[in-house]
């Protein structure tokens, strides 16, 4: 590998070839090698036409070691220094193997060992001149249900918001049980450890890239929203970024004893002790045979189980990194300094009944919200605000419902506790969002998972496009998310009134075509509260 000097975080695209499609910038950990692209101008985007024309791509730059032989089950260490210039040019290999089927969004996998990679976008890849602040930065963690999900999405491709001036940094972390399976004798919360040392890079390297350590928001979608959501209810995240935008956020915060419980189950089934020694003698293609047996729902109660206790692998409650749940951590005022954007699409999961039993449309309804958990006392005040939905049919009545008891709730919970803290602290307070994503797929005919992540990242001309959101769909409303969400990452706000102490009157923006602000978006859910 070849090295040209250079002060620490300069272009030499600056000093040497503004023809070259490669640009250079040293880290604390060596010198990488990136690539020039142009960046996607829409007619009306959310730079007004004066955003950055092309951006650098520094792909699988490693923020730790490959998590394999002794470090397999530990906790992330940093990535050695490296001599030479390293190449920075092609995604990473990713956590995920194989195609586990879960998304539709195009989350493609690679195989190797070193997964521990950040994946930085900038329009801008020098450090700033001595007094300038440099660019805001947004960090994305991909979701996937803490099992599944991959970095290299090209969705995930920060080359629009590098127009629109914020550079973009994606990242990967340890999924499953290797990253959040309790193990008797290892570190708990790995994938969440791996998320904290990716954050550290972040402030600590980002600034070479052109963007400000002290501008920082995290998102993420699904599994992903929930991480952002999880780190903003941990003290020892605080120092790390500074605005979180949570795109369907599913938390787990999975007690202590059902980890533990699993844990026990899968070395039971593998028929080892649950010991560091015990998986590590277990290779990975069979570990993760056995998670998909040990997690997999049972039962004709199993989505009400599912709805009430939660998700069995994901970030858990382990008195070090996560001391309490992430609402009782908003509660207690954590993250109350910092702003906070949160939302859903109208019916994540009604995709998922779109096959539902023909025998399902002959149950009465009022039943049919009985058999899936809801009291006698709730049942009518449901029906009566989900009328609409349910003129559709029973399958997407029942897909609502657990839309909202999956995602809805616990963020109207969220977004309440944050409300409540808010109003007994003495310190500075962050404004709380609300928006839904309610515009329909031209594929689905409701707004589905995943919908809302093209329009925010503005790549609707992307691959993949037409089974999740249909032909044509509407470039004007991803103008509008698009740049809802740059509005909040350089100046930490939206442009519709923030949620107020007002438990009954949350101010929703609602996106659709046309979108408005309803002064309480989320009435239909409040039966379910």
């Amino acid at each position: 590998m070849s090295h040209t000097p250079a002060r620490p975080g300069t272009s030499t695209e600056q000093d040497a070839s503004a023809a070259s499609p490669f640009v250079e910038v040293d880290t604390l950990g060596g010198r990488v090698r990136g690539r020039w692209r142009p960046t996607v101008r829409h007619a009306a985007d959310a730079s007004g036409g004066r955003g950055a024309a092309r951006s650098a791509a520094f792909l699988g730059i490693p923020f730790a070691e490959a998590p394999v032989g002794e470090l397999r089950f530990a906790a992330p260490v940093p990535k050695a220094p490296w001599a030479g210039v390293r190449d920075a040019l092609e995604f990473a290999p990713t956590a995920q193997r194989g195609d586990p089927g879960v998304t539709l969004i195009p989350e493609p996998s690679i195989e190797g060992d070193s997964t521990l990679n950040v994946n930085v976008f900038t329009p801008s890849p020098e450090r700033p001149a001595e007094g300038d602040a440099g660019l805001p930065v947004l960090v994305w963690i991909h979701g996937g249900g803490y099992f599944a999900g991959s970095p290299a999405s090209p969705w995930y491709d920060g080359r629009n918001f590098n127009r629109d001036g914020v550079v973009t940094v994606t990242i990967s972390y340890r999924l499953g049980f290797d990253g959040f399976g309790w193990i008797a004798d290892a570190p708990s919360n790995r994938g969440v450890r791996d998320w904290l040392l990716a954050l550290e890079w972040v402030q600590q390297n980002i600034a070479a890239f052109g963007g400000d350590p002290a501008r920082v928001t995290i998102a993420g979608q699904s599994a992903g929203g929930g991480a952002v959501l999880t780190l903003l209810g941990m003290e020892a995240a605080q120092h790390l970024f500074h605005g979180v935008y949570a795109i369907s956020g599913a938390t787990a915060d999975v007690t202590p004893s059902r980890a533990e419980a699993l844990g026990r189950r899968v070395a039971a089934e593998l028929g080892v002790e649950p010991t560091l020694a015990g998986f590590r003698s277990v290779s990975e293609e069979r570990l993760i045979e056995v998670q998909k047996s040990a997690t997999a729902p049972e039962g004709p109660d199993a989505m009400n189980d599912l709805l009430e206790v939660g998700l069995q692998l994901g970030p858990a409650i382990d008195g070090e990194l996560l001391r309490r749940s992430t609402i009782d951590s908003f509660a207690a005022g954590v993250g109350a300094d910092k702003p906070l954007v949160l939302g859903a699409t109208d019916d994540e999961f009604a995709m998922a009944l779109l096959d539902a039993p023909t025998a399902l449309r002959f149950v009465p309804k009022s039943m049919l919200l009985k058999k899936s958990g809801l009291s006698k006392s709730q049942v009518r005040p449901y029906l009566d605000a989900n009328r609409e939905v349910a003129k559709h049919g029973n399958a997407r009545l029942l897909g609502r419902l657990i839309t909202d008891r999956m995602f809805k709730v616990p963020m109207l919970r969220a977004v309440a506790a944050r409300a409540a803290a808010t109003g007994a602290t003495d310190g500075p307070t962050g404004g709380t969002w609300l928006y839904r994503f309610a515009w329909p797929s031209g594929t689905f005919g409701f707004a589905e998972h995943c919908l809302d992540v093209p329009f925010f990242f503005d790549c609707l001309d992307g691959p993949a496009m037409v089974p999740l959101a249909g032909p044509n769909p509407p470039q004007a409303l991803a103008d509008e998310l698009h740049a809802g969400a740059v509005a909040f990452v350089v100046g930490g706000s939206v442009p519709w009134a923030p949620v107020g102490a007002d438990p009954h009157a949350y101010p929703t923006r609602v996106y659709d075509t046309p979108s408005i602000v309803a002064d309480d978006g989320y009435a239909s859910v409040r039966p379910l509260l």
